[in-house]
């Protein structure tokens, strides 16, 4: 009989408020603009002329003919196309312990964890409490619920409900823009490790080349200190001139000038290896680059622009902070609308705990808040237009990434066909400066030439090999770079 009595004291109002709640929310609609991705690029090609999809190829290492595939996929560790297992190691160390990774990922989370939370604001507030007081009245107030005593206990429970109805989206609008800001913040992610892995990728490279600069510089410095030693064997034999040997040894201090600053960069590139790994400069790490040990990817992918913006990390992070600006206009739409607060509660009051729940104890209540906002001050007017400028900023800068993808791409492209040409040129300057030099030694131990024609000969033979080392270096940053500017192929990754 008494749980009868509840049922027939709830039950009304319980269904009263649910039925109201999904009309209201089934009737709903979403004021403001809805997103739609805005069109890919049109372009076919990364240049106003057709370009070649072969490079021209150098017979040294690192100088191998590079072809553009456009129906060429990019792997996910793209890095492992150099074939160097030390490279590898490296950069799955630094995804592992970088604090920049780290700090992406939490910020992710964040992200994410706010998008839940504004998906709260769907479903009702539930709360429920108990209240057990003891009072002492007036006399003259003594209540007769409370069989006339001043002096009395009164125990409360209940459950509260409050639900705002979602009328005109506004909620579901800020869920829409919280989910598009996590989204851009997963990208942003993407983006972190593409820069992390392309860094290391050219750190790498650029140690390989500052040691094949210094090996290059050190053996220079050794031919010319063999000559030096000649030269003044001869000048005690009274073969050579002061001035002749004086001369060597400027050469030879010029060439032995250049060594501390390539040392300097050489250490600066290790400490930069060790920052992006996580460690401390006085950190040892046991990978050494050198260029014959890296592998030049002779075919390599080209992706056309309307397939760059879905690749590019940069990219799809603008186009996810324009879908958020777009539904902010939305949520600063409905905050100057009409909205609805229904609140509902059910409980019990007894003078004893015991006596909870039980005929005659019970109550219920269920009322509706209707708000309008009338005068702010104009303020919910300028927010609005806050939120429509913020959309008209996101959607210039989303346009503005993408000119920018296409161009690095284009750049990229400009730079793998010159420096493959540049690498030829520099071969054949290396070895006609090799041979200029033999014929000059030559000549200079036979008297046909001055010391200074000799000299001359050696320091561009110096040049041309230093130039050499470095056009090899370019054409392994151009790959890395051509990978990096397609986006690296995080959608192939296992862990994306």
């Amino acid at each position: 009989m008494q749980t009868e009595i509840m049922k027939s004291t709830r039950a009304p109002g319980m269904r009263l408020l649910l039925a109201l709640c999904v009309s209201i929310a089934l009737a709903g609609c979403a004021v403001g603009p809805d997103y739609r991705r805005p069109d890919a690029p049109h372009a076919q090609e990364y240049a106003s002329t057709p370009q070649p999809e072969t490079t021209v190829s150098a017979s040294v290492h690192g100088g191998e003919a590079q072809h553009l595939v456009k129906s060429m996929d990019i792997p996910g560790q793209w890095w492992t196309l150099f074939r160097s297992p030390s490279l590898n190691a490296l950069i799955d160390d630094a995804l592992a312990h970088n604090a920049d990774v780290e700090a992406a990922k939490a910020a992710l989370q964040v992200a994410w964890e706010n998008a839940y939370a504004q998906r709260g604001a769907y479903f009702p507030s539930v709360g429920a409490g108990i209240n057990p007081t003891r009072q002492d009245i007036a006399t003259a107030l003594a209540s007769p619920a409370a069989s006339n005593a001043s002096l009395y206990s009164l125990t409360t429970a209940q459950v509260s409900v409050s639900y705002a109805p979602d009328i005109w989206g506004g909620t579901r609008r800020q869920v829409e823009s919280s989910v598009a800001q996590a989204n851009a913040q997963r990208f942003e992610l993407e983006a972190t490790y593409l820069t992390l892995t392309s860094n290391l990728v050219n750190a790498a490279i650029e140690e390989a080349s500052l040691r094949a600069q210094i090996d290059a510089t050190g053996r220079i410095v050794d031919a010319q200190t063999g000559i030096l030693d000649t030269l003044r064997r001869q000048q005690a034999l009274g073969d050579a001139a002061e001035a002749a040997v004086a001369a060597q040894v400027t050469v030879l201090e010029q060439s032995r000038a250049t060594l501390p600053p390539l040392q300097k960069q050489l250490s600066q590139q290790r400490d930069l290896l060790a920052a992006l790994t996580g460690r401390m400069p006085d950190d040892t790490i046991d990978a050494r680059f050198v260029l014959d040990d890296l592998k030049l990817p002779v075919d390599l992918p080209l992706s056309l622009p309307a397939r760059l913006v879905e690749q590019r990390p940069d990219v799809r992070a603008a186009d996810e902070q324009w879908h958020a600006a777009s539904a902010a206009i939305g949520v600063a739409i409905a905050d100057r609308l009409p909205n609805v607060q229904i609140d509902a509660t059910l409980g019990s009051a007894a003078e004893k705990a015991s006596s909870l729940f039980t005929a005659g104890t019970g109550f219920w209540s269920l009322g509706a808040n209707l708000t309008q906002p009338l005068y702010d001050g104009g303020a919910l007017k300028h927010k609005q237009r806050a939120a429509e400028a913020g959309y008209r900023q996101a959607a210039a800068q989303y346009r503005g990434t993408v000119i920018a993808a296409v161009q690095n791409v284009a750049d990229v492209l400009h730079a793998i066909r010159s420096d493959a040409e540049a690498l030829v040129a520099a071969e054949r300057a290396e070895r006609a400066a090799a041979r200029s030099l033999d014929i000059a030694r030559r000549q200079l131990d036979l008297g046909d030439i001055s010391q200074s024609v000799m000299l001359s000969a050696e320091l561009a033979w110096q040049q041309t090999n230093i130039a050499l080392v470095q056009a090899r270096a370019a054409r392994f940053t151009d790959t890395a770079a051509l990978f990096q500017a397609l986006g690296g192929g995080w959608w192939n990754r296992h862990d994306a």
